[in-house]
Parts: structure tokens; sequence; C-alpha cells
């Protein structure tokens, strides 16, 4: 295995720079995209160039165009020259795999971005949706399949699905796939894809049952990390790291002021139950909040109105649980709260890395029970983050004001059942 690094200082091309067709660096420049992140810029000559890769970088950091754009490169379109030729024409020539269907949603809507000034159909495949709309796409056509495992696998069964002529393959967020218990899953649908193919894997961490699946169905893949010199840590140097000791009875208080903050825009709020999304995003609502849940409990739809609400700014506090969140790709969240404390380290990193996302700052707020003290401690040491005893802290205690710059003027608990939001 090649392995290659990367610094933000090494790169100053654009996508012009690169053998991509014209039409979709016009597309991507439209949408304001000229200039690659490190992981896109590292990935771009490997890929283009048919070599497997296995791309590692933080999350939030552009890894949907490094994959995205070699694939669609490599597609003949409907109304292009050679589509006739194809031994299978209208049959999957790419395939993503995706751990959660946010995540589908996200990335198709990336590749269509991307693919706007050609004839590139893009098929989103997931659970919790009629199977009919997605059946009848497939049969229209189309030449990217973006989905979860589940699903595929279901419409391979009933033989909708297409899989043998998916020259290009992709597997996105192994490591959620790993958590979630998909890579069995993942194995069975690359079984229906062609001995000779072009993989792609990416990853934020490399658990060892992510590396043992590469070495059996990756071709003497390279090894990508992109990686800022001066960003060595586990977390984002960009992402500002506080952590509070709180009481319970006292967190949605000092809540409601972080949400006062200055320059506070998109936040999200991640709890550890459904019950705890649904009672914390209704508090912030009878104090006068734009807030919404996300959570297990709501059916597909409503989870898609809820994340299309944040996305619009609708509402812009999005309370969730972690499996419901997964996922979640929105560049401008300035603030993550973690109102109770993840369950791992993992974890942590996925809840903070949904701020700080595509070069923004943010910040990230953990709130520490006092019985979880020493949970956060494992927590921290594995992170490194140098805060083993968080400082004890209310809604009334000034260092919360001053750490997370929070006017002065706001320090009396917003009105309950105010119809206006509490902004500065």
């Amino acid at each position: 295995m090649t392995t290659t690094s990367s610094s933000v200082q090494d790169i100053d091309a654009t996508f012009a720079d690169f053998p991509i067709r014209p039409e979709i660096v016009e597309a991507l420049a439209e949408e304001g995209i000229t200039t690659p992140f490190p992981i896109q810029a590292m990935t771009l000559p490997v890929a283009l160039s048919g070599h497997d890769i296995i791309g590692q970088a933080k999350t939030g950091t552009g890894k949907t165009l490094g994959f995205g754009i070699p694939l669609l490169n490599k597609i003949v379109a409907p109304d292009e020259d050679g589509f006739d030729q194809l031994p299978a024409p209208g049959k999957p020539q790419a395939l993503v795999i995706v751990p959660t269907r946010e995540l589908a949603v996200q990335v198709a809507k990336d590749l269509e971005a991307a693919s706007t000034k050609r004839s590139v159909r893009v098929v989103q495949l997931y659970g919790g949706r009629a199977y009919e709309p997605q059946v009848d796409a497939l049969k229209r056509g189309a030449e990217v399949v973006v989905g979860t495992p589940g699903r595929m696998i279901d419409l391979l069964n009933q033989k909708v699905l297409t899989l043998s002529r998916a020259a290009t393959v992709v597997l996105d967020e192994a490591d959620e796939m790993l958590d979630l218990g998909f890579l069995p899953d993942v194995e069975k649908i690359l079984a229906h894809t062609p001995a000779v193919r072009h993989t792609m894997l990416f990853s934020a961490t490399m658990p060892g049952a992510v590396v043992n699946m590469a070495r059996r169905y990756m071709s003497h893949p390279t090894h990508i990390r992109a990686n800022d010199p001066d960003d060595a840590g586990s977390t984002h140097k960009n992402i500002k790291q506080v952590i509070y000791r709180a009481h319970a009875k006292d967190k949605t208080e000092m809540l409601a002021r972080i949400l006062q903050a200055r320059g506070r825009g998109l936040t999200i709020v991640f709890t550890r139950t459904k019950r705890t999304a649904a009672k914390v995003a209704e508090e912030l609502v009878d104090r006068g909040f734009a807030a919404g849940s996300l959570h297990g409990d709501l059916g597909q739809g409503a989870r898609e109105q809820a994340l299309r609400a944040f996305r619009n700014g609708k509402v812009d506090i999005l309370v969730a649980t972690d499996v419901a969140a997964r996922g979640i790709d929105v560049d401008n969240v300035t603030h993550v709260v973690n109102f109770q404390v993840p369950e791992d380290e993992k974890t942590y990193l996925h809840r903070t890395g949904r701020t700080g996302r595509a070069g923004n700052k943010g910040t990230a707020v953990t709130f520490v029970d006092w019985d979880d003290v020493p949970h956060w401690a494992l927590i921290n040491k594995a992170l490194e983050l140098g805060i083993p005893e968080p400082i004890e802290t209310y809604s009334s205690s000034p260092h919360l004001f001053t750490d997370l710059d929070i006017p002065r003027g706001h320090q009396g608990p917003p009105a309950q059942g105010s119809t206006h939001a509490c902004r500065p």
C-alpha cells in the first residue's frame, strides 16, 4: 500500500488545473467552488488515473468531491458520444455506498450539483421510503446510484438493481458503516460488482475491520492522508472546544445563554436519548427559539422535513440524537452543544465535526454531569484534550459569558412562552 500525505500549504491549484471535464469545472464554479480542499487536491491526481484509494481525513474536509469528481469524470451520460456503445446503457456505471439516509441525500445532492451541465442521472436508494419511486427510477436508467446497504440488498434480491457494470465503487464513511454493523452487507454488495473495478474508500478513522476489508477488495490502494501541519490533534484546530461540568437542572438555562452568543448561526444540540431530544427542543421553543428535533421516533418524511428546515434556516437549532444526526452535512453550523456526554471519543469527534466544516470556524460546547466526570476523563485522555476535570459552571457563571462571547445584557433567562427568538 502506498501512503501519501499532504499539508494545506502544498495546495494552490484550482479544479481547472486537473484533467477534469470542463462541464464539471463549470458546474462547480457556478456553485462558487473553484479551489480544492487538501483531501480533494491529494485524491484527484490518483483517482483520475484510476488507482484505488483509501482516503483518510477528518470529518468536514470535503471528501465527497474527492471521490465525486473522479467518479463523474468517468461517467458517460445519455446525451454524450459513446453512450449507445456502452455494454449496458442505462445501467449504473458507478456506485456510492453510505451508512445513512441523510448522508445518501447529501452525497447525491453534491453529485447532482457537479452534474448540472450534463445529463448524468443520480438515483438515491435508502429505506424509510416506498420502493416504487426508486424502482421506477432504476428502470428508467441511472448512471450513478447512491444509497444505504439495506435498501441496496433488497433491490439486488428483487433483481431490480444491477451492479454488473458499476466500474467505479465508493465506500463513504466506512468507519460509520462498521459501527452500524453494515460491513457484511457491504461485502454482499461488492460481490455483485465487476471483479475489475475502481474502488475508493473514505473514512475519518481506520479501525482494523475497515483496513482488512480494504485489503480484500482493493488492488494496491494508495492511502491518502490530508493534514494541516498546524492541526496534528484529533480535533479540528478551527473548532473551539469548551467543556463545562454542569448541573442537570441548570443545563437548559446554560443552553439558552449559549444560544444568545454573538455570531451564533445554525446550531446542533446533541442528546443521548430520543426523549431528551424532544424535551429540549420543546423547552427551547417555549423560550422563543426557532428549534426542531431529529430523532429515531420520527418517520423518514418528518426527518427530511426537519433537516430541510434546518438547512434553509427556518429553524436555526436542531436537537438531535447521534443515530438520527449521522450524515448531517451543513457547512455553516457555527455551534455544536453536547447536552450530554457522548458515548465515546469517536462519537465526540463525529458530533463536534458537524461544525468547523469546509474551512469555517466553529465552537463545540460539552456539558458534563457530575456522574459523567469519570467517563469524560476517558474521552479526554483518548483525544488528549487536556481537560480531565471540567470547570464547574452554572448559567450565571461569569466565565460562561466571556468564554462564549455572550452579551451581558442577556444574563437573565428568556421569558417563558415568548414569541420572539432570544437573540442579541
